[in-house]
């Protein structure tokens, strides 16, 4: 199925979705419906986020929770166990993971802003794993936006299966309960949003087309797992790791219907607006999803791609150029190069370039921008991306203190020639 935002209904077996009713005295072949609610139930229809599910058995089947020790590395908001810094930082590509791990303890957080209690905020983790989960997790904090850069995933979830290669995004709601395969060594980057779901921006003057568009994300169909063994299921609540075992597969939902699911987009159809006249345009023109705040115009969250264009502007420096700007990025890269760096930001990297503090092309690319025939080419095999959000981003103390980090990233704006005035 196909769409972002609309009404989905699904089966695995002929005759298990109701008719007429969301929750009849008696649900086809015994099911338990549930609904899942992604939104207060009084939010405006165009808002409102949830889905009825038909299951072998209710989700409040399960014993109690228990704390979960661990020394993950998985942080959350609030993040103050380091300063916040208006350095500019990038990281070197973060190390594959040894033996046997899967993508929950694969989990690195880099940095992040807001307060879970309060629903604002987000945090960018990193994840590198070998393992497919054997268990099965769910985030009670936020919803998780997942981007391979290295090795398919394949999210295993209450409403059905997405295959989720590099140069595709996943998006798992809030409270969604899913596994995590892989065949072989992965690597890539997750933002949990604490806040507003994400969506699609509006097009404003771009009109009714161009950008991401809601036909080319996919939901699952339904698919059920009916297994009788003991599972493990872990949640994320309010920071915390919680842990209880049931006594049959998670993954029982033999039907639903509604517009909270989870759904994969291939990044690789992204309709890129671009001048085709003079200057740079904003990078906004290049929003995949956006969570909101209360303040229009003004993100929680934006995912930005950079993905493969045509340049065309006419005496226009071409690349990104030098900013200042009320948002903070955090960017990552999944394959190639990005056009405004040269060097050092390399696949699997990241860099932190917080509010108000001036960032831009590094001197190489500044020096063969300035100084290239303005004909039309194209950026071919690159996909760089930004995690956008209008608050300050803090680093992790062990993003601050990792062997990862490049100590000599200011040095790639040193060097720059003054300018020369008439005299």
């Amino acid at each position: 199925m196909t769409g972002f935002g609309g009404h989905f209904s699904t089966e695995a077996v002929p005759g298990a979705l109701p008719v007429g009713r969301n929750s009849p005295q008696k649900v086809p072949y015994g099911l338990f419906a549930e609904q899942l609610s992604g939104t207060a139930f009084t939010a405006p229809r165009a808002e409102n986020r949830r889905s009825w599910l038909y299951r072998l058995r209710p989700a409040a089947s399960h014993s109690p929770f228990i704390a979960l020790a661990s020394t993950r590395l998985l942080r959350t908001a609030p993040f103050d166990a380091a300063p916040a810094t208006p350095n500019r930082l990038r990281w070197d590509p973060l190390a594959l993971a040894g033996p046997d791990c899967d993508f929950l303890d694969g989990l690195v957080t880099y940095a992040g802003n807001g307060n879970i209690a309060e629903g604002t905020g987000m945090a960018v983790h990193l994840y590198a794993c070998d393992r497919s989960m054997a268990r099965a997790f769910m985030n009670a904090d936020g919803e998780l936006l997942i981007v391979p850069q290295q090795g398919a995933l394949t999210l295993i979830t209450e409403l059905g299966i997405l295959e989720v290669p590099p140069l595709h995004i996943a998006l798992v709601p809030r409270g969604v309960r899913f596994r995590v395969e892989v065949n072989g060594p992965s690597r890539g980057y997750v933002c949990e949003n604490y806040g507003a779901s994400f969506r699609l921006p509006e097009l404003g003057p771009i009109g009714s087309n161009g950008l991401a568009n809601p036909r080319d994300f996919e939901t699952p169909i339904a698919w059920f797992e009916d297994r009788d063994e003991p599972t493990e299921l872990v949640q994320k609540f309010q920071g915390g790791l919680w842990t209880t075992t049931l006594d049959h597969s998670p993954f029982d939902v033999v039907a639903w219907h509604g517009n909270f699911a989870p759904c994969r987009y291939d990044l690789t159809r992204f309709n890129t607006i671009n001048t085709v006249s003079f200057d740079h345009p904003d990078p906004s023109i290049f929003t995949v999803l956006t969570a909101p705040t209360d303040t229009p115009g003004t993100a929680n969250v934006d995912f930005v791609i950079f993905p493969p264009r045509w340049m065309v502007a006419e005496d226009s420096f071409r690349p990104p150029w030098f900013h200042r700007n009320v948002m903070s990025e955090f960017m990552g890269l999944i394959h190639g190069q990005y056009d405004a760096k040269e060097g050092g930001f390399a696949p699997g990297g990241a860099s932190l370039h917080n509010q108000m503090n001036g960032h831009g092309p590094d001197r190489a690319s500044y020096e063969k921008a300035i100084g290239a025939p303005l004909a039309p080419h194209r950026i071919e095999d690159t996909m760089a991306f930004m995690f956008e959000s209008r608050a300050v981003i803090r680093p992790t103390k062990w993003a601050m203190e990792t062997p990862a980090m490049q100590l000599d990233y200011d040095e790639c704006w040193a060097g720059f020639s003054k300018a020369t005035l008439p005299s």
